[in-house]
């Protein structure tokens, strides 16, 4: 694989990834009522336990984002030009 292409693969995985972040984010604040609900009734938690889990993905994700993809690309870019 050359440069270039990694560099490639790793910016379309990090466009790919960010809009899941964003669209994750955004549908959790949207429906949060709503999904707490259901959750709470599923996995009997609490509300304060789902909003915590909520968050605690978010933040699993963004952090998986950035050292799997941003990370990569940003490096790749660097050495290329």
């Amino acid at each position: 694989m050359t440069l270039e292409a990694a560099q490639t693969f790793f910016g379309y995985c990090s466009l790919i990834n960010a809009g899941i972040l964003v669209f994750s984010s955004i549908k959790i604040v949207l429906i949060r009522k709503w999904a707490s609900k259901i959750h709470g009734r599923m996995f009997n938690m609490s509300e304060t336990e789902i909003s915590r889990a909520y968050f605690q993905f978010l933040a699993q994700h963004k952090l998986a984002f950035i050292v799997f993809n941003l990370v990569p690309y940003l490096a790749l870019s660097a050495m290329s030009g």
